[in-house]
């Protein structure tokens, strides 16, 4: 799994990785990059860079970012049990709890979020 900078997919700048494993079985579930302070400077540059005037999202309306967060949460919401499974896997918590509080808790910070975003 790639570290996820300025909507790219990238290795680590060292290449480096670990191995995640499902806490319940001790089965590896699968091996994810590295990321050391390059490579958070990295994505701290392309945040910047993000916000900037006359970046795409600094030209968007307000409007339109609300919309593009009530549609992360419309598919968060679609794939819930998907997302809820995984989570479970990675975590050994019980599904339960990441379908309706893990994910509950992100879908509703998702549509509250959007709910503002015109009104600041």
């Amino acid at each position: 799994m790639h570290i996820f900078i300025n909507n790219e997919w990238h290795t680590s700048l060292k290449g480096k990785t670990f191995q995640t494993f499902n806490p319940a079985t001790g089965v590896k579930i699968c091996e994810v990059e590295e990321a050391d302070k390059a490579d958070v400077d990295k994505a701290v540059k392309a945040a910047r860079a993000a916000s900037q005037r006359g970046s795409p999202w600094r030209r968007m309306d307000v409007s339109s970012r609300g919309r593009l967060l009530h549609k992360l949460a419309d598919l968060m919401e679609r794939d819930r049990a998907l997302l809820a499974t995984m989570e479970t896997i990675d975590t050994g918590k019980p599904f339960l709890h990441s379908f309706f509080i893990d994910l509950d808790g992100s879908i509703k910070t998702l549509r509250y979020y959007a709910g503002w975003a015109d009104k600041i």
